[in-house]
């Protein structure tokens, strides 16, 4: 499905478990150095490092979100970080189902689906992650797994689906050098947009997986890929602002 409607553009920063403060502190100057982008850019640090991330990038246009937040509302959950407490600290979006949480942390669909819900009640942005392993793909289970993934946010999330940012990381290509064809990644991309139905022309569908700047425009130039959720790349300044100017 190929809309005449102009999706917003967006390149998401995922630092994962990454950075100090010296380094996080250069980092975004080369950023900053770097800007204005074409595209929307947001970084998510680790929570530590939130306060610090929000005053460095206050006025720049660039915006911040976390990795993850609670389904829960605050309360007795140690170690959990609630989206209301991301919400003070002007996070404009969070990370929820990324595979990480899903393989390491045993998250469900459902859990995702109410990870996603929570966030939208604070008003952050969800980027809702879906992904098959190389195991599924090799069997042909692709389209099934994204399917079930994405299915779980619409029955939780009803009409709001049409505020969340869906990001499709195959999980066989996260941090290994494998990326998706444009190709392979821009089929998958039509999937999910085609379930998404009536919300899916407000609905920016991210890639991640290996994205760098020597292949992020031919990935960002599929009709169905609105930008990307950077790992790795997104850790040096100069590499993740060449994938920002790529998506245009």
């Amino acid at each position: 499905m190929v809309s005449a409607v102009q999706r917003p553009r967006l390149v998401v920063g995922n630092w994962k478990m990454n950075g100090s403060r010296s380094g996080n502190a250069a980092l975004l100057a080369g950023l900053k150095a770097a800007a204005p982008f074409p595209a929307q850019v947001a970084v998510c640090p680790p929570l530590l490092y939130l306060p610090e991330v929000a005053a460095a990038l206050h006025g720049s246009g660039i915006h911040w979100g976390a990795q993850d937040c609670s389904s829960h509302a605050p309360g007795a959950f140690t170690g959990e970080a609630a989206a209301s407490m991301l919400a003070e600290f002007g996070c404009r979006y969070v990370i929820v189902g990324h595979s990480e949480r899903r393989a390491l942390h045993g998250e469900s669909d459902q859990l995702v689906a109410e990870k996603a819900a929570a966030a939208l009640n604070e008003g952050l942005t969800p980027i809702v992650c879906v992904g098959e392993t190389l195991d599924e793909r090799e069997s042909g289970q692709t389209d099934a797994v994204v399917e079930r993934q994405l299915n779980a946010a619409i029955d939780e999330l009803g009409t709001s689906i049409s505020q969340i940012v869906l990001a499709y990381e195959p999980v066989w290509a996260i941090g290994t050098g494998k990326t998706a064809s444009p190709a392979e990644a821009q089929a998958v991309h039509a999937r999910l947009r085609a379930q998404l139905g009536a919300a899916a022309d407000g609905i920016s569908i991210l890639y991640g997986g290996s994205v760098k700047a020597d292949n992020a425009a031919a990935l960002f130039g599929q009709p169905d890929i609105d930008g990307g959720l950077i790992g790795g790349a997104s850790l040096n300044a100069e590499q993740f602002a060449a994938i920002c100017r790529a998506a245009r």
